[in-house]
């Protein structure tokens, strides 16, 4: 295995010394056996499979919360949300007081899938870490958080401009 060196990530000098880049690789990979679980298994998407896990965790989030919580866009988690109800795997719940409160909750076959796929996503997870050892895991824990800590604090300080992908599209020609 290659000896690990800082300044490749501290001072990338072409796309495989990028973290983000790594880190999107890694997923991809790692990622595509989710994928064929949630799919393959029980015909949904690894989004769908985000939210409704979200949701036993947490029933009971308004489609807002349900969307910061899973750090995804209000459309796309609408989306999702729409596609979990229509397979009967997610319910909304309008409010008393006013019906467009809605808060969504896992159905009792949401719930049943959930609980059969978690033990296979917790496998997946356990094996892809047993290429590093206790300590390492460890340190990669605590790294996680303070990089999530930290993209935190520079998303909400960022002032660049908000994303367009129909900007881009046009940009491109298309």
């Amino acid at each position: 295995m290659p000896r690990a060196n800082p300044d490749r990530l501290r001072a990338p000098e072409g796309l495989d010394d990028l973290l983000l880049y790594r880190l999107s690789r890694l997923q991809a990979v790692a990622g595509s056996m989710v994928v064929r679980v949630c799919e393959g298994r029980y015909g949904i998407t690894r989004r769908e499979w985000r939210l409704l896990a979200l949701l036993v965790e947490q029933p009971g989030l308004q489609p807002s919360q349900l969307a910061d919580k899973a750090g995804l866009d209000r459309a796309r988690t609408s989306r999702a949300v729409g596609s979990l109800v229509d397979k009967q795997l997610v319910e909304r719940i309008a409010g008393v007081a006013d019906r467009r409160q809605a808060t969504l909750q896992p159905t009792a076959r949401g719930l049943a899938i959930a609980e059969e796929m978690f033990p296979l996503v917790r496998a997946l997870n356990a094996e892809l870490l047993t290429a590093l050892d206790d300590g390492e895991v460890a340190v990669l824990d605590a790294a996680l958080d303070r990089l999530q800590a930290q993209a935190g604090r520079m998303a909400a300080e960022a002032v660049l401009p908000k994303a367009d992908r129909r900007r881009g599209k046009a940009a491109r020609g298309g």
